[in-house]
C-alpha cells in the first residue's frame, strides 16, 4: 500500500486538495453530470463488400475519374450517400478479418518462386496478383446525437489492415499506411450532430508489410470519442516513477489541447492504489489555455511504500486526470500504471525491482486459428494465461506493435514486453509510427525495452546508424525510461550496434561470445531464438506429407533446437534472456516446406489452435518452479511391432526411469537444461516414466497406452464463466471406448452451440488443412481439434460436439 506524505495533503502550485474531499466531490459531480467524456465502442453495425484495386467499375466507382480529389466532400461513389441500400453487403462484428474467409488459392506452379510467395503469405488470395480481392469497403452510420454539436469528435482505431482511406458524409478526413499502428483521426468538422453521418472505410492490401499472413480489416477495435474543446491530449499523459529505497518518486505530464477560445482551467490528479484508494491528489494553479492552443502541466508527488509492479503480484495503480472549468469536470481520463525499477547489466543481465530476472520470452503475430487476425481481446488474454502457463514471463510482438488487449494483459497478468516499431527508418511514417507506438505505451509498466527495427537490410551499415540514432532520439524525447534495442541477426557490432543501449541478437550463436568480448559494456538479449519447427503429434518426418517430427531436433539452418539456445543463454549471465520463435504457429512461412499446400508455421511451442506440441514441456520443465515430467510418444504404432521408437521424456526431476510393460529399460539422471531419451522396440501395450528427486524417492509418473478405436468425443475448457464478449478455446478429444484419447484420430467433428454464445471459429493445428476457419465442424488432426466461441449476453452455453458413430461430447459453460 502506497502512503501519502504530509498526512494526506499534497501543495501542488498552491493548491491543497484534501483526499477525502476529492474522493466526495468526484462521487457527487458523477451523479449529477453527464461524462466529461464518452467513448463509444463501434463493434457492431458495419457492413462489409469487397470492392477492386485495378476496376473502378468493381470499386463502386471510386477512381473512375482522375479528379476524384478535386473537390472535397465527394468521392465519386453512390456509398457515401445517406439513402444508399447496403443490404446486399455483408453484416459483420468487429475485429473483422475478410482474408481468412478468402479461398485457398495456388499462386503459381508448384516449386515457382509465386508458389513461395503463395506459402510466405498463407496462400489466400492477397496483393497486386488479385486486384478482386484486396480491397475492402466497410460502411455504418455513426452515432452522433444533436447534443454533440460543439464538442470535439474522434476516431480511434487501434489497427487497421492496411492503407485505409477514411470517408465521413463524402469528406476524406484522413488515412493510415501501416497495418499495426494505432491512429486517431478529428471527424469534427465533417460531423452532422443529430442527422444521418455514413462512415466510409476504405482498405486496400495491395501492398504488404510483412513476410507472412497478414490478415486485412479493421481486424483491431474502432471507437467514438466525443469530449470538450478543452480535453487531454490522446496518450497526452505520461506517469514517470523512480523507486527511492522504500518510496517512490512520481512525475506526471499532461498535455492538454483547447480547440477553442481561451479558457481558464485547472488540473486535478487523482491516484488510488490497487486496491482503489486515493493514495494522492494534486491540483494545479490555474493556467489559462490558449485559443486553439495547447498547454504542457508536470505535478510530482512522493508515495512512501508503494505496492510494485513485478512478475510475482503485478500491482496496477490507476491516474485519474480532470481539467476543471471552476468546480466543473470538463473532460476526465483514466490512465492505468505500475511503479517498478528495472535495469540491465552489461555482467548480469535484467534487474526488475533490485531482483534478477531471466527473460523467457517468446515471438508472437497476431494470428489465431478459427478467427485469422480478428483476435478478441478476450482471446489475446487466453493466448498470454497459455504462455505463462508454460513458464514463459515475457512477449514480443513480432515485428509491430502489440495490441492494446495484449498490453493491458501484461500488466496485469505479469508479463514482460518487448515493443517492436514496424518501419525502420526515420522518414516521417516511420517516425509517426515510432512516436504513436512510445506515445501509446509509455504508461504501461509491462513494456521494459523498444525495439526500433527487425534483421533489417541496413543494420550493419552506417546508414544503418544514423536511422537508429534519429529514432532513439525521439524515443528518448517521448519517454526517457526504457532502453532501445534492434534485433541483429548477424553483424553484431556494426553500423547501427553502437547506437543502441542493449544488443539485440537474433539467432547466430556463435557471434555472441566475441562481441561480448568485444564490447564487454553493452547488455545482451536474445530478441529472437530457436526456430525449432515440427508438427503436433508427429513423431517421423514426411517430406512429401509436410510433416516434421515434435522431438526438438529440426530447424533452419540459421537456427538451433530448444535445447542449445537455452542452454547456451541460461549458462552466460551476461545474457539477459531471449525470445523464443514463436509462442504459436501462425499463418504464413510454412518453412521448411515452401510451397502448396502447406500455408501455416512449424516454429509454434503451440500450434495455431493453442494446443500444446512436446517442446512445450521442455520449457515448461526449466522455465517454473515445480517438478514436472513428459513422456512422449503415444504408444499406439499398429503394424511397427518390433520396430524401434525413439521415446524422449522432458522433464525437471533429478533422474526418470522408463518402463516398457513391466520391464524397466533403466534410470538415467537428467542433466540441468537437457533431456532424457531411449529407443525401444515397439510392443502393444504401454510405457510409463517414473521421475525421483534428489533422495531418490519417486515424485512424477506418465504413461502412454496403446489404445482403441474412436469410440467418443470429449469437450473441455479452461474457461467455465464467462462475461459477455469473451472467449472459452473448447478443447474436442477423441476418445477410445476406454476413454483414453486416440492420438492418431483424424474424425470429422461437429460443433452444436445453445445458449448466449456464438461459434467464432474452429481449428485443428495442421500446416496443411484446406478446411475453413469459420465453419461448424473440423477433422481431427492427430486426435484433437478446438471450437472458439464467445458469450452473447447472460445465460447458460451449452456446447455439443457429435461425429459419425461416436458419443457425442458435451460442455455446460
Amino acid at each position: 500500500m502506497g502512503n501519502l506524505s504530509r498526512r494526506g495533503f499534497l501543495q501542488a502550485g498552491g493548491a491543497l486538495v484534501a483526499l477525502g474531499a476529492v474522493a466526495g466531490h468526484a462521487a457527487a459531480e458523477a451523479a449529477t453530470s453527464p461524462p466529461a467524456r464518452q467513448v463509444t465502442p463501434l463493434d457492431s453495425g458495419w457492413r462489409f463488400h469487397l470492392g477492386h484495386a485495378a476496376d473502378p467499375a468493381r470499386d463502386f466507382g471510386f477512381g473512375a475519374s482522375h479528379d476524384t480529389y478535386a473537390k472535397s466532400g465527394d468521392i465519386g461513389t453512390a456509398i457515401q450517400a445517406a439513402d444508399y441500400d447496403d443490404s446486399a453487403w455483408q453484416a459483420v462484428e468487429l475485429p473483422h478479418d475478410w482474408a481468412v474467409d478468402l479461398p485457398f488459392t495456388p499462386f503459381g506452379a508448384p516449386g515457382s518462386e509465386a508458389d513461395k510467395i503463395g506459402a510466405y503469405q498463407g496462400f489466400k488470395p492477397l496483393g497486386r496478383r488479385f486486384p478482386a480481392t484486396s480491397v475492402g469497403w466497410y460502411r455504418r452510420e455513426l452515432p452522433i446525437a444533436a447534443a454533440e454539436a460543439g464538442r470535439r469528435l474522434f476516431l480511434d482505431f487501434d489497427g487497421v489492415g492496411r492503407d485505409c482511406l477514411v470517408i465521413l458524409n463524402g469528406f476524406v478526413v484522413g488515412g493510415n499506411e501501416s497495418g499495426y499502428v494505432p491512429f486517431r483521426l478529428d471527424i469534427s468538422d465533417f460531423a452532422k450532430p443529430g442527422e444521418p453521418n455514413i462512415l466510409l472505410i476504405r482498405c486496400d492490401v495491395s501492398l504488404g508489410e510483412a513476410w507472412s499472413y497478414e490478415g486485412a480489416g479493421l481486424y483491431r477495435q474502432v471507437r467514438l470519442v466525443s469530449c470538450a474543446p478543452a480535453h487531454i491530449r490522446h496518450w497526452g499523459t505520461a506517469v514517470r516513477c523512480t523507486v527511492e529505497g522504500e518510496a517512490a518518486s512520481i512525475a506526471i505530464t499532461t498535455e492538454i489541447d483547447n480547440d477553442g477560445p481561451a479558457l481558464p482551467v485547472r488540473l486535478r490528479s487523482t491516484l488510488l492504489d490497487p486496491q482503489g484508494k486515493p493514495v494522492a491528489a494534486l491540483l494545479s494553479d490555474p493556467v489559462t489555455l490558449p485559443d486553439w492552443g495547447a498547454h504542457e502541466l508536470t505535478q510530482t508527488v512522493r508515495l512512501d511504500r508503494p505496492a510494485l509492479w513485478s512478475l510475482e503480484q503485478p500491482s496496477l495503480y490507476r491516474l485519474i486526470s480532470e481539467i476543471l472549468e471552476g468546480e466543473h469536470t470538463i473532460d476526465q481520463q483514466e490512465t492505468p500504471f505500475g511503479i517498478r525499477s528495472f535495469r540491465f547489466d552489461a555482467d548480469h543481465g535484467l534487474f526488475l525491482n533490485g531482483k534478477p530476472v531471466k527473460v523467457k520470452g517468446t515471438c508472437n503475430h497476431q494470428d489465431h486459428a478459427g478467427v485469422g487476425f480478428a483476435v478478441p481481446d478476450s482471446l489475446h488474454v487466453w493466448r498470454i494465461e497459455q504462455l505463462k502457463a508454460m513458464g514463459s514471463n515475457a512477449y514480443r510482438s513480432t515485428h509491430h506493435p502489440a495490441p492494446p488487449a495484449v498490453l493491458e494483459a501484461c500488466d496485469r497478468l505479469g508479463m514482460l514486453v518487448l515493443e517492436e516499431t514496424r518501419q525502420m527508418s526515420s522518414n516521417p511514417e516511420a517516425l509517426g509510427q515510432l512516436e504513436r507506438m512510445v506515445r501509446r505505451g509509455r504508461n504501461h509498466p509491462s513494456i521494459f525495452l523498444w525495439s526500433i527495427g527487425n534483421e533489417e537490410i541496413h543494420r550493419g551499415t552506417e546508414t544503418g546508424a544514423r536511422i537508429a540514432e534519429t529514432m532513439k532520439r525521439r524515443v528518448y524525447a517521448l519517454d526517457g525510461t526504457r532502453p532501445v534495442t534492434e534485433a541483429f541477426n548477424g553483424k553484431l557490432g556494426k553500423g547501427a550496434s553502437r547506437v543502441l543501449d542493449v544488443m539485440g541478437c537474433n539467432y547466430y550463436l556463435d557471434e555472441i561470445d566475441a562481441f561480448h568480448a568485444a564490447h564487454p559494456t553493452v547488455p545482451m538479449i536474445g530478441t529472437e531464438t530457436a526456430s525449432t519447427v515440427m508438427t503436433r503429434g508427429a513423431y517421423h518426418r514426411d517430406d512429401q506429407a509436410g510433416i516434421l517430427p515434435a522431438y526438438d531436433r529440426e530447424f533452419p539452418r540459421w537456427a538451433s533446437t530448444a535445447e542449445r539456445w537455452w542452454r547456451f543463454y541460461d549458462e552466460r549471465p551476461f545474457l539477459a534472456g531471449g525470445f523464443v520463435w514463436t509462442g504459436f504457429d501462425y499463418r504464413g512461412e510454412p518453412t521448411p516446406f515452401e510451397r502448396w499446400p502447406q500455408h501455416s508455421s512449424y516454429f509454434g511451442v503451440m500450434d495455431s489452435g493453442g494446443l500444446p506440441k512436446d517442446n512445450y514441456f521442455y520449457y515448461r520443465a526449466w522455465w517454473r518452479n515445480e517438478p514436472m515430467l513428459h513422456l512422449f510418444p503415444h504408444w499406439t504404432w499398429p503394424g511397427r511391432e518390433g520396430q524401434p521408437v525413439e521415446v524422449w521424456v522432458h522433464a525437471n526431476c533429478h533422474a526418470v526411469e522408463l518402463l516398457a510393460n513391466g520391464s524397466s529399460l533403466g534410470r538415467q539422471n537428467l542433466e540441468r537444461n537437457g533431456h532424457l531419451q531411449w529407443t525401444v522396440p515397439y510392443a502393444p501395450g504401454w510405457i510409463e516414466a517414473r521421475g525421483f528427486d534428489a533422495q531418490g524417492r519417486q515424485i512424477l509418473t506418465q504413461r502412454r497406452e496403446t489404445v482403441g478405436q474412436p469410440a467418443a468425443i470429449a469437450l473441455s475448457s479452461d474457461r467455465q464463466r464467462l462475461k459477455g464478449g469473451e472467449v472459452a478455446v473448447v478443447r474436442a478429444a477423441v476418445l477410445d471406448a476406454a476413454g483414453r484419447e486416440v492420438p492418431t484420430a483424424d474424425t470429422l467433428v461437429r460443433f452444436r452451440l445453445a445458449g448466449a454464445a456464438r461459434l467464432l471459429g474452429v481449428g485443428n493445428g495442421d500446416p496443411r488443412s484446406l478446411e475453413p476457419d469459420h465453419a461448424d465442424q473440423r477433422h481431427a488432426f492427430n486426435g484433437l481439434c478446438v471450437a472458439i466461441l464467445q458469450a452473447k449476453g447472460n445465460g447458460p452455453i451449452r456446447v455439443e460436439a457429435e461425429a459419425a458413430g461416436l458419443k457425442t461430447g458435451e460442455l455446460a459453460l
